[in-house]
């Protein structure tokens, strides 16, 4: 679940539900919280993350300035961990990042009509492709 705001082009996310098939699950909270970790990491690349330069090169010097998803900006985030004992354990750590943007610009596209294609879905391309849908 998340909010666009149609003024500003701000996405903010209020809730993500994450399930994954992992086989046998050994380790329950630690499958949980990898796929959280990377749920909230993806997040950030897909809303935010970009290095961005000016004449004089990289414009952010430390974690302060460089645009990533803070703590007050992650969403609630429920996992289903789907536990089949009579299968092998698999890997799972990496998960959540590879559907994260995908599973955001549809939220987006729910949320507005429109369709984002290019990360990070900065509040100046959410706008821009407002603008170019009317």
């Amino acid at each position: 679940d998340l909010l666009v705001d149609p003024q500003s082009g701000a996405i903010h996310l209020e809730r993500a539900i994450i399930a994954a098939d992992s086989g046998q699950i050994v380790n329950p909270d630690g499958l949980s919280n990898q796929l959280e970790g990377g749920f909230v990491q993806s997040a950030s690349w897909t809303l935010k993350e970009q290095v961005n330069f000016d004449e004089n090169g990289i414009i952010a010097s430390d974690w302060d300035s460089y645009p990533i998803l803070r703590f007050p900006e992650v969403p609630k985030i429920e996992t289903v961990l789907i536990n089949r004992p009579e299968l092998p354990f698999l890997g799972s750590g990496e998960a959540a990042q590879g559907p994260t943007p995908a599973a955001i610009a549809n939220a987006v596209y729910n949320a507005m009509g429109v369709r984002l294609r290019e990360i990070p879905f900065t509040p100046e391309r959410v706008l821009a492709a407002i603008k170019s849908e009317k």
